[in-house]
């Protein structure tokens, strides 16, 4: 089902009401007594309130670590007290705006780059389907126009540099559409593509897909052969030393590589302008080989069993191949069960479908229309290009969780009716079946939470943690849900527990999935073939145990802790995997350590908050691009965005500042960024999903990360208010409310 690009907006009548029930504390008369030293003309439709007095609103008598301000009469300075409270609540109305009215989560638009539109029309000429789905045909080719670079190519994030395998992928997707090769944009991409290196410089996705119509020898491919569902679990090379991801990936491909089928396209739809006359149309996989290789390498062993399936192929005993080849159908078809399509993502979904149809399911089979419909929830219209945009997946679990922290920890209500219905519907997604994870983890309880709306094989630790820090914070009233919402919890927090690597830390989706030598296989260019422990998803495990009561005494905690510090970059900061980049690994480590008890004043943490001092931009703000993951040297470098400012401003909290010049400053970059309506803007990439190869612009994070950081910054101010202000809740508070 296509959705619109954006949430339909609520009339100006209900947003006005939801704003007067959260900012009801300031009553029209105290914002009359204020405005004539504030702003001379306000309206509650447009309660942005910027002071006269703005670059001194911030009074400087603080020593930075006790979290008190001057004091003006009730408490604080009325101007500060104003215009917080008052962003505030735009933010909280906004988010609110945003909840779906009849479930009570926030799903909203994941966006990435082109290769998904580009992918979207191959599946449908492998497929058949360029006729029957000519409509979006033209509005997948529309939105891939709209991205391309004034250069002539494609990039995988905004700003960024063109990347040959998605600039390939786009031209070959438009041509495939019906576009000239010798139209203008076409003709740009050409000449990009050749001074990036020519067509063999795609990855091997790219190139598996191109062979599936003849356009590149399968000679230049790397063999994904289905005998690797032959390894058993307990050996050393088994599928389930691969990533999640990877596997949902690599499995239906390995279906398709045996088949080894051939599809024809239109006419127009071949790339032979992009090879050199008279040369071959394929290159020796892994080529060229890394300058300092030595004699032996893990790279040169995985080559030569490359070339090793690629000689027996045809020529091994049958029964290998059958067997292989009905294990991986079996895995694959097991996997379809309570899950949006194949491990709930794009790639896995669409190899699925390739691997049906060689298979021989009919189009009408409800294997292929079940995953076709996951495809379809994909699809977001454009109507602004005539354009259809396809997202990777769809993320309700990790938005509901965030979006109730956010307003739960601002002061929102705690028995709030729209929190209350987030977390029935929270308690109502949790897993109660064994899934891939059970493998490396066999004596681990059932529990958890996934990152989509139904991806049951898959329940990760970091959606989990997220969860579970969202179901402490809502006061139920009845006494059913709250029952189900401890056993929940408790079940949750196990599996969480269960899940710590050998290392102390914890991964996304499996404990102990570490065995970098899967990265020197030949089809390892999607830079993620394994998932190892990360120090952001160990952080926010610790802050969550923090917040139920553990500490430095635990075992577990001790480990957490060793580990993070083994982690810590000799600057002080920390690498994000999961979010740009190191803003954030930095962030959300402060806040776990500060949860967890840690003595923020050791050395170790100082580094830590003088390195984010130290890459906050002139206007208050942070900003961190994608090419930190290819240049550490670019790390904490870019131009200011919410999310990553209310991330800088969080850890900074979190380490004890409060009266301090970098806090002001990044408050009053939220503050006067803030739209009217209590959103923020924001263009720049800041989720990660493959680190140099796939980048994600999650477009509530712009929303609720800047709520949940001035939430954070008002629970560090005196409690103490006058009636008319929303008092800040005390840490005693916010760490047993409710008590489970």
């Amino acid at each position: 089902m296509t959705r619109k690009s954006k949430p339909h907006s609520p009339k100006t009548e209900q947003v006005r009401k939801l704003v007067d029930e959260i900012v009801s504390y300031v009553n029209s008369d105290l914002i009359e007594r204020n405005a004539s030293r504030v702003i001379p003309s306000m309206s509650r439709s447009n309660l942005f309130i910027k002071p006269k007095n703005w670059d001194n609103l911030f009074n400087n008598g603080g020593n930075g670590h006790n979290g008190r301000r001057h004091k003006s009469g009730n408490g604080g300075s009325p101007d500060l007290d104003l215009i917080l409270d008052s962003a505030v609540g735009r933010a909280q109305a906004a988010l609110l705006a945003k909840q779906n009215p009849e479930k009570g989560y926030w799903c909203a638009d994941l966006r990435a780059d082109t290769t998904l539109e580009s992918d979207t029309i191959i599946l449908y000429a492998y497929m058949g389907w360029l006729d029957a789905k000519k409509d979006k045909v033209r509005k997948l080719a529309n939105t891939i126009l709209s991205q391309q670079t004034p250069d002539g190519g494609w990039n995988i994030y905004r700003g960024g540099p063109s990347d040959i395998s998605a600039t390939v992928k786009a031209y070959w997707a438009l041509k495939v559409a019906g576009h000239s090769k010798d139209s203008p944009p076409l003709a740009r991409a050409r000449r990009r593509i050749l001074e990036m290196g020519g067509i063999h410089k795609v990855n091997s996705y790219s190139k598996f897909y191109m062979a599936l119509f003849g356009l590149y020898d399968w000679k230049g491919v790397p063999a994904i052969p289905p005998e690797l569902m032959l390894f058993p679990k307990w050996f050393y090379f088994n599928i389930y030393e691969m990533s999640s991801w990877t596997r949902g990936i690599v499995i239906p491909l390995s279906i398709v590589w045996a088949k080894g089928p051939r599809k024809t396209l239109p006419e127009n739809g071949g790339l032979n302008e992009l090879f050199e006359p008279g040369k071959p149309r394929w290159a020796p996989v892994g080529s060229p080989a890394p300058v300092d290789e030595g004699v032996f390498s893990w790279r040169k062993f995985f080559l030569l069993w490359d070339s090793f399936f690629k000689t027996m192929e045809g020529r091994g005993p049958h029964f290998f191949r059958t067997w292989s080849l009905g294990l991986a159908k079996n895995w694959m078809i097991e996997h379809f069960q309570d899950s949006d399509g194949l491990a709930a993502i794009f790639p896995a979904i669409m190899n699925a479908i390739l691997a049906l149809e060689c298979l021989g399911y009919p189009e009408s089979h409800p294997f292929i229309q079940g995953q076709l419909k996951a495809l379809e929830d994909y699809e977001i219209d454009r109507p602004e290009i005539d354009g259809l945009e396809i997202q990777p997946c769809l993320s309700p679990i990790w938005d509901t969780a965030i979006s109730v922290i956010a307003l739960a920890e601002s002061g929102l209500r705690r028995d709030h009716d729209s929190l209350v219905r987030a977390t029935r519907w929270l308690i109502e997604k949790e897993i109660r079946r064994e899934g891939d994870w059970k493998v490396k983890n066999p004596s681990g309880p059932i529990g958890g939470w996934a990152f989509e709306y139904a991806n049951d094989f898959y329940p990760d630790v970091d959606d989990t943690a997220m969860v579970l820090l969202s179901l402490r914070l809502v006061h139920l009233s009845d006494d059913f849900l709250s029952q189900e919402r401890e056993k929940s919890y408790l079940r949750g927090l196990n599996w969480m527990l269960s899940m710590q690597c050998a290392s102390g830390g914890w991964a996304a989706f499996d404990r102990d999935n570490v065995k970098s030598i899967f990265e020197k296989i030949p089809f390892a260019d999607h830079n993620a073939m394994i998932d190892p422990p990360t120090s952001d998803i160990t952080a926010r495990v610790l802050e969550l145990l923090g917040m139920v009561g553990y500490d430095k005494s635990y075992p577990c905690v001790r480990h957490a802790l060793d580990f993070l510090k083994r982690e810590q970059e000799p600057d002080g900061s920390w690498y994000g995997r999961w979010g740009v980049n190191y803003i954030y690994g930095t962030w959300q480590v402060l806040r776990g350590l500060s949860a967890i008890g840690e003595d923020m004043r050791s050395e170790y943490v100082q580094r830590a908050v003088r390195w984010l001092k130290s890459v906050q931009n002139p206007d208050g703000g942070w900003g961190e691009r994608c090419d930190s993951y290819d240049d550490p040297s670019r790390k904490g470098k870019g131009p200011s965005t919410p999310s990553q400012t209310a991330w800088g401003l969080m850890g900074l909290l979190a380490s004890g500042l409060v009266r301090d010049p970098a806090v002001e400053n990044a408050l009053k970059f939220l503050l006067s960024t803030q739209n009217p309506d209590g959103t923020w803007d924001e263009s720049e990439f800041t989720g990660t999903g493959f680190p140099k190869v796939f980048y994600l612009d999650y477009t509530l994070y712009r929303d609720y990360f800047p709520l949940l950081a001035l939430g954070a910054y008002k629970s560090r101010l005196p409690a103490v208010r006058d009636g008319h202000r929303l008092r800040a809740y005390s840490e005693a508070e916010r760490r047993s409310a409710p008590v489970l």
